[in-house]
């Protein structure tokens, strides 16, 4: 007999610089960041299309940056998906900064 699921997972995988988001120990979708000083910056975040609708991707998000939040770092959101998300959910205010011509240059070469 197989057990219930126990819901969503989020993990923060360092050596890939993403959270990875785990239903039923199936990878579902991850968030990408690069770490720049006291900045996490994230640039990606996508869900599989097999379980899109579910509502993984905001609790993947939301995870992330309360883990962000918990390490003593700043949020940068350059994924356009966080970027609403944050705007959405104020208590990350405090902890965002904005996205800078500097930041983008940075990312580039940092993703080549």
């Amino acid at each position: 007999m197989s057990q219930p699921s126990a819901g969503p997972i989020v993990e923060r995988m360092d050596a890939r610089h993403r959270y990875e988001i785990l239903v039923d120990g199936e990878r579902a979708g991850l968030t990408a960041y690069r770490d720049r000083g006291e900045q996490r910056v994230f640039h990606h975040t996508e869900v599989g299309d097999a379980f899109a609708g579910q509502g993984l991707a905001a609790l993947l998000v939301q995870r992330a940056l309360a883990d962000v939040r918990g390490s003593g770092k700043r949020i940068v959101p350059v994924c356009s998906y966080v970027a609403k998300f944050v705007k959405k959910h104020g208590e990350f205010a405090d902890i965002t900064d904005p996205v800078t011509p500097d930041v983008l240059r940075w990312l580039e070469a940092e993703l080549d």
